[in-house]
């Protein structure tokens, strides 16, 4: 049998040469997903195996809420309730510096807050503030980075769709992960805000200032009293549901999607038009997602069943070093693949190897997992396949290229490196919270 490095090589390189290409990522997967089982697993038989394990992949109920968490993200765009939001936020910000850029922040904290989805997020802000941001002179740093950054604040703030899926496949308490992740995603966020600003007031060119009209204060408690205020219905109904044990995640989600379009009922905003929109919208995003995952899942099955994904994770876990530079050693081999897989198979293959090892060495396993998820975030946004780069191209401005996204989001990157080093440091940020919400 071939050397694990050998095999990633053989699998990996035609999957990024077909990228190269222009191929969609979905086909690349396929057509790399089909030969590589073909030529590696005992031919037609292997085929079968590997489409057989993704069917089961994709039917797993740990996937219910993320359909659930599309409709509430389509529900709020659709109705324009997230479209409120942003121009509340826009009121606040005023003439500030880089103020969209600072919105694409703000709006991605409360956007996945409301949602839990990343792909989500970047679709609505993407799609929101990109083009304004263009038009008024933001230079692709300052449009693109601040939303690849922002919405991957979904992974991190709850309701999280990736952290009910940690905890499930972890067996951890899914109340814990999402307490403990509340602190590590704001940590994020302000360590975003604290590089546009510095990196404005620099490079003041990248965020030109243009007129914005004052508003009196009046208006903007009452533009926060009606468009921000009543989302917190929204959140207690997914977040708040959990926590007093009224609903499991997977009902969370039903229910945060029903509050959702009740809040658009209470605006008169739920016509039919809305309500068809928002259910064929999350009906196409939950396509998309199912296809990325399924080729990612396919592809992940293939480097397990070759040997290769769990030789990678032996070398590193029989390194000769210290429990803390395994842990870190692992964090970093999550953000490696990353850059190749969905976040869905990497937990799916890491997780059960990782948790043990941490339980081992006597780490906290909430801490793992709050680290684990910004690893995740981090990959996501990582060249060259995170998958939320692929996302923002299909939303861009029309020229975009990925070698813009690319440079847009490494900034970024090194903010959710930053994050990872302060949690690994300081782990009372996660477990503080952790033990005063279940002493």
């Amino acid at each position: 049998m071939l050397e694990w490095y050998y095999v990633i090589a053989i699998i990996v390189g035609p999957l990024l040469f077909l990228m190269m290409l222009g191929l969609p990522v979905a086909f690349s997967f396929l057509a790399v997903n089909i030969v590589g089982a073909f030529l590696l697993l005992g031919g037609e038989s292997g085929v079968r195996q590997v489409v057989m394990n993704t069917i089961d992949a994709l039917t797993s109920f740990t996937l219910v809420p993320v359909a659930l968490f599309m409709i509430m993200g389509e529900g709020m765009f659709q109705s324009r309730i997230a479209i409120d939001l942003m121009d509340t936020l826009d009121k606040w910000f005023g003439k500030l510096r880089g103020r969209l850029a600072f919105m694409a922040v703000g709006g991605g904290v409360l956007f996945s807050s409301l949602t839990g989805n990343s792909m989500g997020a970047i679709a609505l802000l993407g799609s929101s503030l990109v083009p304004e941001m263009e038009k008024r002179g933001y230079k692709k740093p300052m449009s693109l980075g601040p939303i690849l950054g922002s919405a991957g604040l979904a992974i991190m703030i709850p309701p999280s769709s990736l952290a009910v899926v940690l905890g499930v496949v972890a067996e951890l308490s899914i109340g814990r992960v999402l307490i403990g992740i509340i602190v590590p995603g704001l940590l994020m966020a302000l360590l975003y805000v604290l590089y546009i600003y510095i990196r404005v007031t620099i490079q003041p060119h990248l965020a030109p200032p243009f007129d914005v009209k004052p508003v009196p204060m009046a208006e903007k408690l009452h533009a926060t009293a009606v468009n921000i205020l009543p989302l917190g219905f929204v959140v207690f109904s997914v977040v708040g549901v959990i926590f007093l044990g009224w609903a499991t995640p997977s009902e969370a989600a039903a229910t945060g999607a029903f509050a959702t379009l009740a809040l658009a009922a209470a605006k008169r905003r739920l016509t039919w038009d809305v309500f068809s929109k928002s259910i064929l919208g999350s009906a196409n995003i939950s396509v998309m997602v199912l296809l990325i995952v399924s080729g990612a899942v396919t592809f992940t099955q293939l480097l397990a069943y070759t040997g290769a994904t769990f030789g990678m994770v032996d070398a590193i876990i029989s390194l000769d070093i210290s429990p803390s530079a395994i842990v870190l050693t692992m964090i970093g081999a999550v953000i490696f693949l990353g850059m190749f897989m969905g976040p869905l198979p990497i937990m799916l293959i890491t997780l059960p190897i990782f948790i043990p090892v941490v339980l081992q060495f006597g780490f906290d396993p909430i801490w793992f997992a709050a680290m684990y998820l910004v690893a995740i975030e981090t990959g996501s946004t990582s060249p060259p396949l995170g998958g939320a780069l692929f996302v923002m191209k299909a939303v861009a401005p029309v020229g975009t290229t990925m070698n813009e996204i690319y440079r847009a989001a490494m900034p970024f990157i090194l903010c959710d490196l930053a994050a990872i080093l302060i949690l690994f440091f300081v782990p009372q940020l996660v477990t503080w919270p952790v033990a005063y919400m279940f002493r």
